[in-house]
């Protein structure tokens, strides 16, 4: 390192640095006559001066990936930061390495190497991680001399960076720190809702299992046991019991710990524990831990007991990460950033080596009766939770799920960073759940069914095991989803944004359920066996039946677009599947998975039912929509004399008079009511000034209104509803095209009815 002015130290100006770093532009001010160079190089004008202009320039991805690290460790109150793209560190007397970032505390150094790749890619990094190792000892020499009594640490941060695992054994044999994308945008986040206090985690994870100097471990306790379960009742400062915690979120940066099961803290709500605490305010329930000290914590008893607890000293771990919080984290950083974790004391109980399961289910027992662990969190704790469970029904639930999962979260998956995981919010993008997934999974025949202790009904893919199921499972459904991506690359742009109806939940299950069903079919004709053949030969089998309906998906519109988003639930997914089922067998007529004739059937009883019911909606609201806009032309008393042509009231009073023959006259009809599709249309359309003043903008079709249609024309689809209404009122044989004109219709004018567009 050259001098002091390499860093900067000064919490305001890191503060302001912070927030540049962030923002998505790079931003310089030239002189006016440079403007034209920049322009070219691809930079923007954003103000003009009297002699200079500001312009502004995306960043490129290795640009902002190097910015948002530094700002990470900014946003963790890291009080030492460097200046400038790259920082020089000291190898030796002849020589020196470049890092990205450097920061530093009163606690830590670390220097920072970042490397970014702008799409996803699997690789080894050997020359980057072997110029680390050459230099790693000399600039850990250097960093503790220009920064005495800290622990210092090389860092690697990646981004769209698969490391492969010799990779991965090579930095940890190196004693170096890998930090991937996930990670930095895990402490970010943790940074802004914790502030300082979010340096805890980051200690704990970079120096688990490290003493912590100077550390007073002791404690008066009570010893006990619970279920028997041993464990550990005592009141301790905040301020120290911070040192050594650590909680398990639920987040790609704490992989290496799976499971794990713990949400992400609320900045909401910390905030208001902050200041209930500052306030005087304490909690009288305790904090829930799990030591973790690979043996019996030494505990020196002064009271004698043979049945029942023990009064004694308790000798907490002086390492870090050695204390996991099962319950209370916000509890317990609502005191980090108050002077009062030094003097307050808060009650804990602590149980010892708890397996992780163990804490899983403590964890979730805790919460049901509390604040509810959401559906998509507890689905992510099912996947580690049951995976050994003795009971089959429970282990092939928990394969389904970490299949699920493994599809979000790993790098080599076509559905990465498109499941919501444990906390994470949603997204257009990222807007499918681990549930939906499962679903596909399940309702699929890749794995099975169950009792609880023997197969029912073993799947194309169920291999005896869960471990072997998974690995010979997850390349096929990669690969089918891949294909799926590669080939529908505007529905992949869109994903569950406005048109999107592929790759969202209905979307994606019924994917799986069909590639399921080919698979069968196959199986079923001799052509593959998962258990036997490679996958790749049983994908490029599998491969021409799924193009059928990737074809299929192509070849909707956007109002069946529209129809696909809104087939939710079981009943929706089980429309959207059957359709991918049709699709391939309109190209391949032996391909009849099981129920599917049936369904047709069923479906086309359900389709008819709808269609009419579509049309009754329609006829409603011409009656009330036409009969409004008359008499706000006409008046109360004139509006039918008026704006009802002879023709059709002449009409209308017969058909009133006769069907009033019979009724009594608590019963009588109107003759407004006796009118007909065909009738309705006539009314509109009497004449050009009166369709034009009254009924022209909202009877004229989407996309029409600026056509060189005749204004007549521009009605006629009303003359086409009279058609379909007439000829299959009887017959009850709705054509597909029919019901689309009618879906197309119905959502156009009773959506306007609704957002009172009359």
């Amino acid at each position: 390192m050259s001098d002091a002015n390499d860093l900067l130290q000064h919490p305001g100006a890191i503060a302001r640095e912070a927030r540049r770093r962030l923002a998505p532009n790079s931003y310089v001010t030239v002189a006016r006559k440079d403007a034209r160079t920049y322009e070219e190089q691809g930079w923007s004008a954003e103000a003009y001066r009297q002699r200079t202009v500001r312009m502004s320039r995306p960043k490129n991805d290795e640009i902002a990936f190097r910015d948002r690290v530094w700002a990470t460790f900014a946003r963790l109150q890291f009080s030492t930061m460097s200046i400038g793209d790259e920082i020089s560190i000291e190898v030796d007397r002849q020589s020196s390495a470049q890092f990205s970032v450097l920061a530093a505390d009163d606690e830590t150094v670390l220097a920072i190497k970042c490397v970014s790749s702008k799409d996803v890619r699997s690789s080894q990094l050997r020359p980057e991680i072997q110029a680390l190792t050459d230099a790693r000892n000399g600039v850990l020499r250097t960093l503790r001399r220009r920064f005495p009594e800290r622990k210092a640490k090389v860092v690697l941060a990646t981004k769209n960076i698969d490391l492969l695992a010799n990779a991965r054994a090579a930095l940890e044999n190196a004693e170096i720190i890998h930090l991937d994308e996930e990670s930095i945008s895990y402490f970010l986040l943790l940074g802004e809702h914790l502030g300082k206090a979010a340096r805890f985690q980051l200690l704990g994870n970079l120096f688990a299992g490290q003493r912590i100097q100077s550390l007073d471990s002791e404690v008066h306790a009570l010893r006990g046991k619970m279920g028997g379960v041993t464990y550990y009742s005592f009141a301790i400062e905040p301020d120290r019991l911070l040192k050594i915690a650590y909680v398990l979120h639920r987040n790609r940066a704490n992989s290496d710990l799976m499971p794990t099961y713990q949400r992400l803290i609320r900045r909401s709500r910390l905030q208001d524990v902050s200041r209930f605490v500052d306030a005087g305010g304490f909690f009288p329930n305790s904090i829930i831990l799990n030591l973790e000290t690979g043996r019996a914590p030494r505990f020196d008893p002064v009271t004698k007991a043979v049945d029942g607890p023990v009064m004694g000293v308790l000798h907490l771990p002086q390492t870090y990460r050695s204390a996991y919080v099962i319950d209370g984290q916000h509890r317990l950083y609502g005191y980090a950033n108050s002077e009062r974790a030094v003097s307050e004391l808060i009650p804990v109980l602590a149980f010892v080596n708890l397996p992780r399961a163990h804490q899983i289910r403590l964890f979730m027992q805790i919460n049901e009766n509390q604040q509810a662990v959401p559906k998509n969190l507890r689905n992510t704790l099912n996947a580690d939770l049951l995976w050994d469970s003795d009971d089959l029904r429970e282990r092939s639930k928990a394969l389904k799920l970490r299949i699920a999962q493994h599809l979000g979260e790993s790098k080599s998956s076509p559905l990465y960073g498109r499941v919501i995981l444990g906390e994470n919010t949603r997204t257009p993008i990222r807007c499918l759940t681990i549930e939906a997934i499962s679903n596909g999974l399940t309702r699929g025949n890749f794995i099975g069914s169950f009792n609880k202790s023997s197969i029912k009904e073993s799947g194309s893919f169920y291999s005896g095991t869960n471990d072997a199921t998974f690995e010979l499972l997850v390349p096929f459904v990669e690969s089918c989803l891949r294909h799926f991506r590669d080939k529908l690359t505007a529905q992949w742009t869109l994903g569950g944004g406005e048109g999107g109806f592929v790759f969202i939940n209905p979307g994606v299950e019924s994917v799986l359920r069909v590639s399921s069903d080919i698979v069968d079919h196959l199986k079923s004709i001799g052509k593959v066996d998962p258990l036997r053949d490679t996958t790749e030969e049983v994908f490029r089998h599998s491969s021409i039946y799924l193009d059928a309906v990737i074809e299929y998906l192509q070849s909707r519109g956007v109002e069946q677009a529209a129809e696909y988003r809104r087939m939710y639930g079981s009943g929706g997914t089980t429309r959207y599947w059957r359709r991918l089922q049709v699709a391939v067998q309109s190209r391949y007529p032996e391909f009849n998975p099981p129920g599917l004739s049936e369904f047709l059937e069923d479906e086309e009883k359900a389709f008819n039912t709808e269609s009419f019911k579509m049309i009754r909606d329609i006829e409603t609201f011409f009656n009330e929509d036409i009969k409004r806009k008359l008499q706000a032309k006409f008046g109360e008393y004139n509006w039918f004399t008026e704006g009802v042509p002879r023709k059709v009231r002449l009409s209308s009073m017969a058909l009133a008079a006769e069907k009033n023959a019979d009724l009594p006259p608590d019963q009588q009809v109107d003759h407004w009511n006796c009118l007909h599709i065909i009738d309705y249309h006539t009314i509109v359309t009497q004449s050009q000034d009166r369709w034009q003043e009254l009924f022209a903008e909202q009877y004229t079709l989407p996309g029409e209104g600026n056509s060189r249609l005749s204004w007549k024309s521009r009605s006629s689809w009303m003359t086409e509803l009279n058609r379909i209404r007439n000829e299959n009122f009887h017959t009850y044989t709705v054509k597909p095209t029919e019901y689309e004109f009618l879906v197309k219709v119905a959502g156009w004018l009773l959506r306007e009815q609704d957002e009172g567009g009359h």
